[in-house]
Parts: structure tokens; sequence; C-alpha cells
């Protein structure tokens, strides 16, 4: 399914009777309906960062649901596309911790590559409708991959944005992992505590401390 050890860790669930029905009415959904991200990157998150790389959970709500701008990462989007309003404000609050100025474009593959689990609850949705496949089962299948890295040994860092994000929060419970929570950096509510939280500072003094490589936000 992705490729690296993620499929020996969630080999119980690929071969799950429940599991294979669910993903085979989601992939019948893409030939009736227009559902993002494409169907190749719908697990690119976990391709790109192996189950034994991640240092850093990003967690998001659902893809974007707009016209090229999904890629299986959560607040990412592909090059060429405006950057959302989200991850303009992630950019304003790492320049803010940091100093980074903000990137000309929003793709952070670069971010994933490093060990960052840029991970949806929900990993796919309906073109133009917002949280239209929450509820499917995909926080199910979510929720069992918190569960295995709040399992490891090796610490983790889980960056909760928001009350969607905070909801698996009550899956990590090993004290060996460090939980950064704050409200989302949409407009709505960035002013209320987002703006001002320094979670990519914060990150990398727990990684250091822990004799990890920080991770360069730069890329």
């Amino acid at each position: 399914m992705v490729g690296n050890n993620w499929d020996d860790a969630l080999k119980i669930i690929w071969q799950s009777p429940g599991f294979k029905s669910f993903y085979r009415q989601i992939i019948d959904m893409y030939e009736k309906r227009t559902i993002f991200p494409e169907k190749e990157n719908i697990f690119n998150a976990l391709r790109l960062t192996d189950y034994n790389n991640v240092k850093v959970v990003i967690m998001g709500q659902d893809p974007y649901h707009g016209l090229g701008e999904a890629h299986g990462l959560s607040f990412s989007v592909q090059k060429g596309i405006k950057i959302p309003p989200s991850l303009q404000n992630i950019y304003k609050e790492l320049q803010s911790d940091l100093g980074i100025p903000p990137k000309a474009h929003g793709d952070l593959t670069g971010w994933a590559k490093q060990g960052v689990l840029l991970l949806n609850a929900v990993l796919t949705v309906e073109k133009d409708k917002a949280s239209s496949h929450k509820g499917l089962g995909w926080e199910l299948f979510t929720d069992y991959i918190i569960k295995l890295l709040n399992n490891k040994q090796d610490p983790i860092v889980f960056i909760l944005w928001g009350n969607f994000a905070r909801e698996k929060k009550k899956y990590i419970t090993n004290k060996h992992h460090y939980i950064i929570e704050s409200p989302h950096p949409s407009p709505f509510s960035a002013y209320n505590g987002f703006f001002g939280s320094k979670p990519f500072s914060k990150t990398n003094h727990f990684l250091i401390q822990n004799k990890k490589e920080p991770i360069d936000w730069s890329l």
C-alpha cells in the first residue's frame, strides 16, 4: 500500500475485511465524483515519512477541497497553488518563532522528508465540499496510526492545532512523547492563542533534548 515500514506496521489493517470493504467504497467514489487528493496521493503522508522515521506529527482535519490543492499532506498544497490562509498563518508564526521568512509556495514535502508526519484525520474529500468524508471511516484508521505511534518508546512530538486535532490527544498516553496544542491556525482562531505559541522552537528544543536532529523548518 505504501512501500515502506508502514506496510508492516499497518498489516493488520490492510488485511482486515472491514478496511478492504471501506477502501473499495472510497475508490469507487473516485469513479463517480471528483475526489481529492488524487488516488495515488491518498497515503502520501505515510509514503514520505516512514514509520521508523517519525519525529513529529502535525494533525490536520481533512484535505483541501479545491482543484489541484491537496496532495496528501496536512496543511500542504502543491507548488503553483495559492497558499491557503491557515498555512499563511503557520508561516507567520514560523517567522515570529524562528525568524524564518514565509516560503513562496505551500508545499511542505521538505518537512515530511525530515520526519514530520503531516497527517489528516480524514484522508479524502469531495470537490468543494469540506468535511464531506468525515465519519465515513478514515478516523478509525488515523486513530490506529496515532495509537501505533504512541506505543513507540522513541520520543515523538505531537502538534495538535484546533479541536479536531485535539480529539486525538486521548490516544497519546505515553510519557515519552511531547504534546503541543493550541487553537487552529485558521483566520477564525489564530489570534486566540495560535500566534505566539512557538510550536517550532518548542519542537526542536524537545528533539535536541532527546538527542535527535532538529527539524530544518526553512526547507
